[in-house]
């Protein structure tokens, strides 16, 4: 698989990564204890936000690897 095509699977991929966890942090975000807390809320936020980049970090190290045919 050539590098240009296995980037561009990888970005599709990390769309589709972030749009869905977008959509299950919004929807764990109406949970009613961090809903009413506001230090859970802050809390829930920051690692909601900044969690995307651990399943992310594969697919990029995926993109970024070398075929047995891209040696060409």
């Amino acid at each position: 698989m050539s590098i240009r095509l296995r980037k561009f699977i990888g970005a599709i991929a990390l769309f589709a990564l972030v749009a869905v966890w977008a959509l299950l942090a919004m929807a764990l975000a109406q949970a009613p204890a961090i809903r009413d807390s506001s230090v859970l809320s802050v809390a829930y936020y920051v690692i909601a936000g900044l969690g995307w980049v651990v399943p992310a970090m594969p697919i990029v190290a995926w993109m970024g690897r070398k075929g047995m045919l891209d040696e060409r």
